[in-house]
């Protein structure tokens, strides 16, 4: 995922979409949720455990000899390699990370978010997040508990593969626009609008 985000027509989307609910929405582009540097440089260490492993065996099936300091100094030299194009190339780190490890750090930097931007403080508990991850491929919509109860997690998901879709296709406006907009659809069926409705929430998106 990459793109630009015009946040001025985010903007405008979370204030249209409020219009008719009491629920909040909040919006945070995150460009990576992890440095990766020492997930990535464990799973490099196993993969050359593992590949040391395989060429030992073939050395030991071709009745070749390698002293054991030798072949414990290329270990070191291999990993020493590795590190040092693991700190020379940030974007390679990801890509030897797990997708469940991927998602689990995206996931936690929602949950953050959610917390450290006040979501979780409005009066009847209806603040939304949305949250989009770069670097994992990864969205989420994060909804408090006076919404969570009333709406199933599977209009959430709707929600959240257009967005990927649109985020992969370099197309993050629209993909926020659109995700806004569904969302505030689902908060003014399951939260009206209220007469005594206040805006608690900042109609913006942060990006970190």
């Amino acid at each position: 995922m990459t793109g630009e985000v015009d946040h001025s027509r985010v903007s405008a989307a979370i204030r249209e979409a409020e219009t008719s609910t009491s629920g909040e929405i909040f919006c945070v582009l995150a460009r990576a949720s992890d440095g990766y540097f020492h997930v990535a440089a464990a799973v490099l260490a196993g993969a050359i455990m593992v590949l040391s492993l395989l060429v030992a065996l073939w050395l030991e099936w071709g009745w070749r000899h390698v002293d054991a300091s030798t072949f414990v100094l290329a270990q070191c030299l291999a990993f020493a390699a590795g590190v040092i194009l693991l700190k020379a190339v940030p974007s390679l780190r990801i890509r030897l990370v797990p997708k469940r490890v991927r998602y689990a750090k995206a996931h936690a930097n929602a949950m953050r978010q959610f917390l450290s931007r006040n979501v979780h403080t409005t009066s009847e508990r209806t603040g939304v997040l949305i949250f989009v991850s770069l670097a994992e491929r990864y969205a989420e919509v994060v909804a408090d508990t006076g919404i969570s109860e009333k709406v199933p997690q599977a209009e959430w998901n709707r929600i959240i593969a257009d967005l990927v879709v649109a985020a992969s296709q370099k197309r993050l406006t629209e993909g926020f626009e659109s995700a806004v907009a569904a969302a505030g659809a689902l908060l003014a069926t399951h939260v009206p609008r209220g007469t005594r409705d206040r805006n608690e929430l900042d109609d913006r998106l942060v990006e970190i």
